[in-house]
């Protein structure tokens, strides 16, 4: 669950980080602002969060290979 939790964490920060980088610069309309906020942050995370998301990928897929409890 860490792996998930620490990329869902870094996701959020670098939206709110964009977020309000994009509020100082002068953005004031808010449809705007969460709609530029989110892709800026989206294409940021591809390039920036690449480690973490491998790690919740491998993780899921670990999760997902892993053999079920035969039950009796």
């Amino acid at each position: 669950m860490r792996p998930v939790l620490v990329y869902t964490l870094c996701r959020i920060g670098l939206f709110a980080v964009t977020l309000l980088v994009l509020l100082l610069l002068g953005l004031h309309n808010p449809f705007v602002l969460i709609v530029a906020s989110f892709v800026i942050s989206g294409v940021a995370s591809y390039v920036l969060l690449s480690k973490q998301r491998d790690a919740v990928s491998e993780r899921i897929s670990n999760k997902i290979d892993r053999p079920k409890p035969q039950s009796d």
